[in-house]
């Protein structure tokens, strides 16, 4: 395995568990979730939100 895989592997293990400890610590919330894929969809298709489409989730 090349150093630069390795490295990757070590902060993608990183992330992902920095990830878990923020969910299990209530950091984030389900309701967090949902604010940021309403946020992401609204920036990948912001033409649809120009047009009067709503984008949000629930």
């Amino acid at each position: 395995m090349s150093r630069w895989r390795l490295r990757a592997l070590i902060v993608l293990v990183y992330v992902i568990v920095g990830i878990y400890v923020a969910w299990v610590y209530d950091y984030i919330t389900p309701g967090l979730l949902r604010d940021v894929a309403e946020a992401l969809l609204a920036v990948f298709l912001w033409f649809l939100v120009l047009l009067g489409i709503d984008l949000h989730i629930g």
